[in-house]
């Protein structure tokens, strides 16, 4: 059985002893089904009208939203009472991932319609609000939308300005303010729009016709030129009790924990764009040929086409375990609120938000370098990619706060040092095993500091959340090489990359990390005893490994594994 990992601690489960972990390999039939339904929607309703789309044509976008409703897309996690679905969050990866390979602005669109726009209705939503919204969401006859943030409040979200006061004459709330950079502004037909009142942020459905939301113009943007981006203006608009979600100033509650399987769920996606950069430039780089050598010929792009997939191969390990853990955890757990079983998840979701959105900056400027001045034209697909790709680094909080998140829950968290157990002498197990041992040390240490100091020193929460990121990647992509077994080759040689780059990695951060936080004997101490590199072992030829990555990528014209 999958672990739930509901215990309070960041520690892992043990190498050798580790739970049947889920990944990509463990599709069922149905849903390698659902895979190639979605990736049919893309060749079908999406590529071919890029154009189109990314002139903002309102009238085939709604329609393309009702095409991905009649194939059951936009209602993969509402409840089945509901008419949907009901196939948890893996599954709700899937098609993300498979609308971001080639989805282009739609992908963004389409998350927010069926990640944010959605899930506050399940999650929070009475039995009337989820009888009338879900079903039209669902379906597609009703585009869905999240406005929180606000010109004065972006990454401090819940600090905006946007007031909701009762009217007892009119029977209602009266919201006043707005809502800035409101994906699906103006396809939507019902925002959740979050206001403060005297007991606290509180989040309200708000209706498209309802009097007083108007919408401004679209607003110019670098890159998913497709989404409708927009301000929301609420002058007096006037929102029913009824239409109260959730609990009057608990809004922070339902902002929170929906934005946390948001950030989830954008990794997916991220992850499927990445694909698809990888694919246009593996078949550009055969065509294209300098000095009467196919591109894929030299050396240094070989070395760039391995390093594309192995960081590919790290995302797609961490986000599909990540998300089986979360749905096994609300299975086991029923009893208790989602929210609460998926707050114990801050860490892992923040980082996959991390990583899918700084690989996929990676592979698309890699895209773009390989197509070289081609990659600079709009012709080019990799050009419209590497602009869309940037603003996955600053939405559903920026990296910088979500490296926060990752630190503060493991702060929160810390317990004891983990397992001394050694796995037999596998070398990348004990990279991993090394690195953790490490990491321990270094978070008791910060745990023995006044907790103000350290969150306050940025920097160490920076390097925390990427160690915490260096290892969880590593552990991923180990334990899915393990269960694949000795025939999986080309997983193993992804993996033996990963692991010894990635402690690498960790071992440049610790030392950093105890330079600042400890300048004096102990810290000095555990300096030497990290160069040391006592338990280890030797490097090894890894640019050799990765010639031979690439020819398995090169020979496919796309991501292997």
């Amino acid at each position: 059985m999958m672990s739930t990992r509901l215990s309070g601690t960041p520690w892992w489960d043990d190498l050798l002893d580790h739970p049947d972990i889920f990944t990509p390999e463990d599709l069922t039939e149905d849903e390698i089904m659902i895979a190639k339904t979605t990736e049919k929607f893309v060749e079908q309703q999406i590529l071919p009208n890029v154009e189109s789309l990314e002139q903002h044509d309102y009238q085939m976008e709604r329609e393309t939203f009702a095409a991905a409703g009649e194939l059951g897309l936009l209602a993969i996690e509402i409840p089945e009472a509901y008419g949907g679905l009901e196939l948890g969050k893996h599954v709700a990866g899937l098609v993300a991932e498979n609308i971001g390979n080639g989805g282009g602005s739609f992908s963004v669109a389409y998350n927010i319609h069926a990640g944010v726009g959605t899930s506050p209705y399940i999650n929070y939503g009475n039995e009337e609000q989820k009888q009338k919204y879900l079903s039209q969401l669902g379906s597609g006859a009703w585009v869905g939308a999240y406005a929180l943030t606000e010109p004065s409040a972006g990454s401090d979200a819940l600090k905006g300005k946007a007031k909701a006061i009762w009217n007892e004459e009119k029977n209602a709330w009266i919201l006043k303010g707005e809502k800035q950079w409101i994906t699906n502004a103006n396809l939507a037909q019902v925002y959740v729009v979050f206001a403060n009142t005297e007991a606290g942020i509180t989040a309200f459905i708000v209706e498209r016709e309802m009097d007083g939301l108007s919408v401004g113009p679209e607003e110019k943007k670098m890159g998913i030129k497709g989404t409708s981006t927009a301000t929301l203006i609420l002058d007096e608009l006037a929102v029913p009790q009824e239409n109260v979600l959730g609990e009057i100033g608990k809004g922070h509650k339902i902002a929170m924990n929906t934005l946390n399987l948001a950030r989830l769920k954008l990794s997916f996606a991220n992850l499927g764009t990445a694909k698809r950069a990888l694919e246009l430039t593996v078949k550009y780089g055969k065509e294209r040929k300098q000095f009467q050598q196919h591109l894929v010929d030299f050396p240094m792009i070989k070395e760039k086409i391995a390093n594309m997939n192995i960081a590919i191969f790290g995302v797609e390990s961490l986000v599909y375990q990540t998300a089986a853990r979360i749905d096994d955890a609300l299975e086991k757990n029923s009893e208790q609120h989602s929210s609460k079983v998926v707050g114990q998840f801050i860490a892992e979701c923040a980082t996959g938000k991390i990583q899918g959105s700084e690989v996929l900056a990676a592979v698309a400027d890699e895209a773009v370098q390989i197509h070289g001045g081609y990659g600079f034209m709009q012709e080019y697909e990799v050009e419209r990619i590497y602009r869309d790709a940037r603003i996955s680094r600053l939405f559903e909080g920026t990296n910088e706060i979500n490296r926060l998140a990752v630190a503060k829950a493991l702060f929160s968290q810390f317990r004891d040092q983990p397992s001394e157990k050694q796995n037999g002498n596998n070398r990348n197990a004990m990279f991993i095993l090394e690195a953790e041992r490490h990491f321990a040390e270094i978070l008791k240490a910060l745990a023995a500091m006044p907790r103000e100091d350290v969150l306050e020193a940025q920097e160490f929460s920076r390097l925390v959340a990427n160690i915490y990121k260096e290892i969880s990647i590593m552990r991923a992509v180990y334990l899915r090489a393990e269960k694949a077994g000795s025939g999986a080759s080309l997983k193993q040689l992804m993996t033996d990359v990963i692991c010894e780059e990635g402690y690498d990695n960790v071992e440049r951060d610790l030392i950093r990390l105890w330079s600042a936080v400890d300048d004096g004997a102990e810290g000095n101490e555990m300096i030497e005893r990290i160069r040391a590199r006592a338990h280890v072992p030797a490097v090894e030829n890894l640019l050799k490994k990765k010639r031979d990555i690439s020819e398995y990528v090169v020979n496919a014209e796309k991501y292997q594994t």
